[in-house]
């Protein structure tokens, strides 16, 4: 099952970098709604970074692996993840349209590995509209405030 998006940013392409690849800030917005981050390795963000991530989903206890697989500054980076079954990649690419103006592309793919990680994914293909919908939006208000902040120098 995918999901991708693109949207245009008023903002330059290494800041828009900046602020995607963020991960410490993306680890605290997961400590925020109630997850589990335990970051693998120490040091800078680097290809072969890794997080263990533990998460409440439909009721169930949910334990997830993500590696940072390939890292292109300020092009933009790849996210494996293995959890309970279901293979994700999540892939982000940046594409400068002009001096103050970048494109950003995000896709998740999920793969199946298991019967019930089958069986999970069979029923989030019956929502997908309203899905892609959520993370359109998502990604959407992600770029704005993006936008807001480099408006404001933040």
């Amino acid at each position: 099952m995918k999901f991708s998006t693109r949207e245009d940013i008023e903002a330059p392409v290494d800041y828009v970098f900046g602020q995607v690849s963020d991960f410490g800030a993306f680890e605290r917005q997961a400590l925020r709604r109630g997850a589990e981050v335990r970051r693998v390795d120490s040091g800078p963000f680097k290809e072969g970074s890794s997080w263990d991530v533990a998460f409440k989903f439909r009721g169930k206890d949910r334990n997830m692996r993500a590696n940072l697989e390939h890292l292109d500054a300020p092009n933009g980076f790849r996210i494996e993840t293995v959890a309970n079954g279901i293979d994700g990649l999540t892939q982000v690419d940046l594409v400068p349209l002009s001096p103050h103006r970048t494109r950003i592309a995000v896709s998740i793919d999920l793969t199946a590995k298991s019967l019930s990680a089958r069986l999970l994914l069979q029923s989030l293909k019956l929502a997908k509209s309203n899905l892609t919908n959520r993370f359109k939006k998502r990604i959407a208000d992600f770029s704005q405030d993006i936008e807001d902040r480099y408006r404001t120098g933040a």
